[in-house]
């Protein structure tokens, strides 16, 4: 029997959302799903994430969108456009019958249209409006399969992890998370720029590790300007994107999840630099960390570039829009203009104060 997995939570007897989970999870019984996570009680975690969807044929996400079922949905996203074969053939439909996924797709139609989203999500990510319809759109997709992301791979191969010490003076790493795909010339130039002022004040840049787009850019501008540079990445996604040349430090992991944890561990400071789904992924993570009170999250800035393009539109403000939901006042800070963000970082995080640097 197919296996689906249905996201959501159930918060008491009283939840308004409670008849809708009744009546789908009858209709996918019915139909002969077996049904992971029935009651909503079941969380997940970047260190289980990828478990998650192996074990799972189909995915189910209920009204009542969460921070964490934003999270966990872009995921999934992710996956489809990354070739992600844990993810071949398996739908996803999101039941939204009171409306509360519409920011989402909102932002990520956002995206699309700023050229850093190839694919319209709502091919991938398909929307329900009613119970009676979830059948329908899982059946459908599961017969014709899942659309084409429009991505090939290089066939380049991925190397081993290795480490390079920190150098003398280093005050600490700031995470970069940015488009690996844009290529506009403009975006491209700013992620060089920051790279480069990264490592003229002694920062760290960590990233994702793609050899394209804005992504390539911030660690060559690093490298190329003397600076540390450390990485992570997942065998599939090199295949399409290549690793850069240069950087001090590689952590090959097996999963996005994983390779996220690594980055921010490593990190002292975040940048959400223009970017896609991916970076809305990683956006939502830190969030969702902050809330849980995570450790690892402890005194580190999260700085959102709202940066204006050519024709006036900025490009983070519906994301900043949808976070304002979920998140308080102080975790994450906004700014404008390219030259804002390393002093920022400099003032938020003790080991780069500018009282402290020489």
């Amino acid at each position: 029997m197919p296996k689906v997995r249905l996201a959501g939570t159930v918060k008491g007897e009283r939840d308004p959302n409670r008849e809708s989970r009744a009546r789908l999870l009858y209709q996918l019984f019915s139909k002969g799903w077996d049904i992971y996570n029935s009651n909503g009680d079941q969380r997940i975690s970047l260190g289980n994430i990828e478990k998650k969807i192996i074990e799972s044929d189909a995915f189910v996400f209920t009204p009542g969108a969460t921070l964490e079922d934003l999270f966990k949905a872009v995921s999934i996203f992710v996956g489809y456009q990354t070739l992600d074969k844990n993810l071949e053939n398996k739908p996803t439909v999101l039941l939204n019958s009171d409306k509360s996924w519409d920011g989402l797709y909102g932002l990520l139609k956002h995206l699309n249209g700023m050229g850093t989203v190839k694919q319209d999500a709502r091919d991938y990510l398909l929307e329900a409006e009613q119970v009676e319809n979830v059948i329908d759109l899982l059946e459908k997709a599961r017969e014709i399969g899942m659309p084409d992301a429009g991505r090939e791979r290089t066939g380049e191969v991925a190397g081993p992890s290795f480490e390079t010490d920190l150098p003398e003076g280093h005050l600490g790493n700031v995470c970069v998370f940015c488009s690996a795909s844009i290529e506009k010339e403009d975006y491209l130039s700013d992620g060089y720029e920051l790279g480069k002022m990264l490592a003229e004040n002694k920062l760290g840049c960590v990233s994702g590790a793609g050899n394209s787009g804005i992504m390539g850019e911030v660690v060559r501008g690093s490298v190329e300007a003397g600076g540390w540079t450390g990485g992570s990445n997942v065998p599939h996604i090199i295949e399409l994107e290549g690793l850069p040349e240069g950087l001090s430090t590689f952590w090959l992991k097996p999963d996005i999840y994983t390779r996220m944890e690594i980055m921010i561990e490593n990190s002292e400071a975040f940048v959400i630099f223009p970017g896609g789904a991916g970076t809305v992924q990683e956006m939502l993570a830190l969030m969702i960390f902050k809330h849980q009170g995570k450790k690892g999250m402890a005194n580190k800035p999260v700085i959102v570039f709202d940066r204006m393009d050519a024709s006036g539109n900025r490009f983070w403000t519906p994301l900043i829009k949808l976070l304002r939901e979920w998140c308080y006042d102080g975790e994450f800070i906004v700014v404008e203009e390219l030259e804002e963000i390393v002093p920022t970082v400099r003032k938020l995080i003790p080991s780069a104060n500018p009282a402290n640097f020489p």
